[in-house]
């Protein structure tokens, strides 16, 4: 079923609340490209003024402003900063759109980063081909190759993942999955769109652990991307169909959790992106699957796990959806894990999507700050809840030789 989304916000009223900013510059010290470059137009609130100069005709060139809006992480850490509740990321999500519907980006780099989102990571089963395709030629030695003969970009090089091995990419069987333990309840899973090619495992991880935990869950066969790349890249009207969708395929369940800080966030802005009364009603039942699990309780004692270990916060996961204590919480209650303090929990690491790919140095620069101060920490384990921060931590440990691996909090929480 089609809903309209004639209540949805225009630029006219995010215009409006931008003027919430009173350039306070408590913003500053949170942003990790003001960090990094020190530049008034490459923080938050130079941005709103620029943003706010072209809404009202002060800018010839919108091209000119756009290499500050694409510099933005859209982590968010602004907000939690913001004394005024400034909605700066729904104001930058707002305007990339709009410019990318007025004057959209040319040449073959755009059009190669709009099919890929379009094409392929919003579309399952093309994401599917694409890593089966990207193992077969792991297993063939082509990615050496590559690497050796300098094919790749050496931003890619640096980030990319292995693939892993075909059995830990599988989907999880959608259906009803029922607990062998008495029944608490029953969810719905979201399962993701890079999540399960990369952390096929960390999905399989989150079924067993809401099984163990007394859950019955649902994993709809009908769900769909959750838009969050489109969006960032000012593609909204591409990620209103696949918000849509999830609608109709979550409309029986009233919970539904998701195990990736960056799809989490974006669910539970469905009714901005949507902009009408059910999209709303369907972000208010979304949640983290550590919100909901410290908010339930767990029954399953998870296994012991003797290691130190620091908790990292995702930006759109402290930031974005205000969820900071409750991991911790549920990481306290594995046996023998000690759980370490570093200095920059909430700050940036540099993923942001696809961000380390575009702005490859900036990103490097600001994942290095994350990782001295992990570890300064002197962990053996870092734990973070969303995959682009699990692997640009990874590939910063790897780079300065790092023993710490990282992993999900649901793979600490599982029981024996």
């Amino acid at each position: 079923m089609t809903h309209v989304d004639h209540q949805r916000p225009s630029a006219v009223d995010f215009y409006r609340r931008s003027l919430d900013c009173v350039h306070c510059g408590l913003c500053l010290p949170a942003c990790p490209t003001y960090q990094a470059l020190g530049v008034e137009a490459d923080s938050p609130r130079g941005r709103i003024y620029l943003m706010r100069a072209l809404a009202e005709g002060r800018v010839d060139d919108p091209q000119s402003i756009r290499p500050f809006l694409d510099r933005c992480l859209d982590c968010r850490a602004c907000e939690t900063a913001c004394p005024s509740g400034v909605r700066y990321g729904e104001i930058l999500e707002t305007v990339r759109t709009d410019l990318e519907q007025k004057a959209p980006r040319r040449g073959p780099g755009a059009w190669l980063v709009r099919t890929l989102l379009t094409h392929v990571v919003a579309r399952q089963n093309r994401l599917r081909l694409l890593f089966a395709l990207l193992g077969i030629a792991e297993v063939l030695g082509l990615r050496w190759l590559a690497e050796r003969l300098r094919l790749l970009p050496a931003s890619m090089r640096a980030v990319a993942p292995r693939i892993p091995p075909r059995a830990e990419r599988r989907p999880l069987p959608t259906g009803v999955h029922r607990p062998a333990v008495p029944v608490r309840g029953r969810v719905g899973l979201f399962t993701g769109c890079v999540m399960e090619p990369l952390f096929g495992r960390v999905n399989r991880a989150t079924l067993r652990l809401l099984l163990a935990n007394g859950f019955e869950v649902v994993v709809p066969a009908a769900q769909r991307c959750c838009g969050a790349l489109l969006v960032h890249a000012g593609l909204a009207g591409r990620a209103r169909p696949l918000a849509t969708a999830n609608l109709d395929a979550f409309a029986d369940v009233d919970v539904v959790i998701n195990n990736s800080a960056g799809c989490g966030c974006a669910l539970k802005e469905t009714g901005h992106l949507l902009g009408n009364d059910r999209a709303q009603a369907f972000a208010r039942k979304c949640r983290d699957i550590s919100e909901f699990l410290a908010e339930v309780g767990l029954t399953a004692t998870p296994a012991p796990r003797r290691a130190r270990a620091a908790y990292d916060d995702p930006c759109h996961l402290c930031h974005g959806q205000g969820v900071r204590t409750q991991p911790r919480q549920l990481l306290a209650q594995v046996p023998g894990l000690e759980l370490v303090p570093h200095d920059r929990p909430e700050d940036c690491c540099g993923s942001a999507g696809i961000y380390n790919l575009l702005q490859p140095a900036l990103a490097a620069e600001i994942g290095n700050r994350k990782v001295e101060s992990l570890a300064a920490a002197n962990v053996d384990l870092v734990i973070t809840g969303n995959p682009g921060c699990m692997l640009q931590i990874d590939s910063h440990l790897r780079r300065i030789g790092h023993r710490a691996t990282v992993r999900h909090p649901v793979e600490l929480l599982l029981p024996p």
